[in-house]
């Protein structure tokens, strides 16, 4: 049975947004989207601000977040 890599839709390169977790391998960290998720009313609206994003990336960011919290073992392997 083939596993699936919890966090496939985050990326962390050395050289980018410095080495912190990131979005698909674009310049937005995983951080800023928690950020954007506290401060809009709700999730169409953010999407509507920021079309780039898409519905998995929110629940991977929440994801990451409670993991970190939680003190689990966070291992990116992805390279975008």
């Amino acid at each position: 049975m083939a596993t699936v890599d919890p966090f496939d839709r985050i990326t962390v390169e050395p050289g980018k947004c410095g080495g912190k977790p990131c979005i698909r391998g674009m310049r937005i960290t995983v951080r800023r989207v928690l950020e954007l998720l506290a401060a809009f009313p709700d999730r169409e609206s953010l999407l509507a601000e920021y079309p780039y994003l898409e519905p998995e990336d929110l629940q991977q960011a929440l994801r990451y977040a409670a993991a970190a919290v939680n003190d689990e073992r966070l291992t990116i392997d992805r390279v975008a």
